[in-house]
């Protein structure tokens, strides 16, 4: 075998031993909610829960001030990636569904959150207010918009049908969080986090006002 050869073989089996390695520190969960749900393993804050005869579940009684979250019990995310599938309604300031992360109990938590209702608003500022980024009790949106003017919040394109089923990637890293709509790879929001958190629990999330739909649920972390 001639030096290339040799070369190329090496390469090829050091990119290999790579590969495997990364996909060994992986590791993937999935979640049929309803199921889930009925072996007690969502933990309900300030909402109630409907299974849906899909496998996945309704967060309900929107009539509740304050979010609601449904959190996944036994179950700790510091990086990696939350995957689900999430349904709104159009409904002006009713309807506000994403995934809370880094929960450590009551209202501390990070979290993306959509509104559906902005997806295809005519108004641009409206539709730049389609998926958001939080970080409770400190950073609500109110003091993100007045304090940071359309850094933690973005439109998503191409727009989506505000009462369908859209899926959600969530990519966190040690810095930076990173959100992709419907498999695109151009993500919709890219952000710093706003705090020194690493690691807590993970949660379907609804704001004021709200209920919501989720379905496929599945966490990688590393």
């Amino acid at each position: 075998m001639n030096v290339l050869k040799k070369r190329t073989v090496l390469v090829m089996t050091v990119l290999s031993l790579l590969t495997i390695h990364v996909a060994s520190a992986q590791k993937t969960r999935t979640f049929n909610l309803a199921r889930l749900a009925q072996q007690n393993g969502l933990r309900l804050e300030n909402r109630k829960l409907q299974t849906l005869i899909d496998g996945g579940v309704r967060l309900t009684d929107a009539g509740k001030s304050g979010a609601g979250v449904a959190w996944v019990e036994n179950l700790t995310f510091s990086e990696g990636a939350i995957e689900v599938d999430i349904r709104g309604k159009d409904a002006f300031q009713q309807s506000f569904v994403g995934v809370a992360f880094y929960g450590s109990g009551g209202q501390t938590y990070d979290a993306i959150y959509f509104r559906p209702f902005n997806f295809r608003a005519e108004e641009p500022v409206r539709r730049r207010h389609a998926v958001q980024y939080i970080s409770m009790p400190d950073y609500d949106w109110p003091r993100l918009r007045k304090d940071f003017p359309d850094q933690y919040e973005n439109a998503i394109n191409p727009q989506l049908d505000p009462t369908g089923w859209f899926h959600v990637r969530i990519v966190v890293d040690k810095e930076l969080i990173q959100v992709f709509v419907d498999h695109n790879l151009s993500p919709s929001l890219r952000v710093k986090k706003l705090t020194g958190r690493q690691t807590g629990q993970v949660g379907l999330w609804v704001g004021t006002g709200s209920d919501g739909d989720f379905a496929n649920l599945k966490i990688t972390t590393r």
